[in-house]
């Protein structure tokens, strides 16, 4: 695969996850695709998996199995004119710039905390 394809199979993937997350709070989704998104979500997030994720490789390798085709089963019963409403407004989130100013106060703001952090754990 070529630098070009990774770059546009990221861009894909992040415009549904976005598409999903918007799927997730339209009325229109049926409760057990809106189950699924948030069990996979859960999954996704949750310190406890099927192999932890601190064993080398392996423990990553279930999140790369599972959550896709969790993924993949909900985009099956969310209704298609949802998905595609859906996936237009996420395209239309994801081509929004990103404001430097607002990312330079979230860093300082991550700084200020660990510094206040380690200052803490001096005293």
């Amino acid at each position: 695969m070529t630098l070009a394809s990774l770059k546009a199979r990221a861009r894909q993937v992040k415009i549904d996850l976005i598409a999903l997350s918007l799927a997730a709070r339209d009325p229109r989704t049926p409760w057990y695709a809106k189950l699924i998104i948030a069990g996979c979500v859960a999954y996704a997030l949750s310190p406890v998996d099927v192999i932890p994720d601190f064993i080398p490789v392996i423990g990553l390798v279930d999140d790369l199995i599972f959550i896709p085709i969790a993924l993949a089963l909900a985009v099956r019963f969310i209704p298609d004119e949802v998905l595609a409403d859906c996936r237009a407004t996420a395209s239309a989130i994801a081509e929004r710039k990103t404001s430097r100013a607002a990312a330079i106060v979230i860093v300082a703001l991550w700084i200020a905390l660990a510094a206040l952090g380690i200052w803490m754990v001096l005293q």
